[in-house]
């Protein structure tokens, strides 16, 4: 009787099954981390331009334009015109607007599943006592902790 050399078609076929398993499991599960890490980048991004925003109002220049967000070595693309839409070929756009709020949407560069119109963004809006809330237009399993989904 000869000795098997190699492996036969049926298993081969068997370990051709369970990678098609694990992969039909990992795939969506990573493009929910990379979804969901995209919107905790933007939440932290946005949030260090609040020390920006702070110091333009504390220094009188409320009105959106007055001061730079000083936005340098981040793909955050900073708009100051009061109204403007924010638009971005990368993940997210910061806007500064007079009710005194850092919005950053989701481009094209963006997980698909964060490229949902009006339901693409990460706000952080401030309120008259200083306080800085974060809301998100994205899905909830997306939304990092200190920042809710609307």
């Amino acid at each position: 009787m000869n000795a098997q050399k190699g492996f036969t078609l049926i298993e081969l076929m068997i370990v051709v099954a369970i990678i098609g398993i694990l992969a039909a499991i990992a795939i969506p599960q990573y493009q929910n981390y990379i979804a969901k890490s995209q919107v905790s980048r933007a939440m932290g991004e946005t949030s260090s331009v609040k020390t920006a925003v702070e110091t333009c109002l504390n220094e009188g220049k409320g009105a959106a334009g007055a001061c730079p967000l000083g936005i340098t070595t981040s793909n955050i693309q900073a708009t100051t015109v009061a109204g403007s839409a924010p638009k971005a070929d990368g993940t997210n756009a910061a806007e500064l607007t007079e009710t005194t709020a850092i919005v950053a949407t989701f481009g094209t560069g963006a997980a698909k599943t964060l490229q949902e119109t009006g339901k693409n963004s990460v706000t952080w809006t401030r309120d008259a006592t200083g306080s800085w809330k974060c809301n998100s237009t994205v899905q909830a399993k997306y939304a990092p902790a200190g920042c809710s989904a609307t």
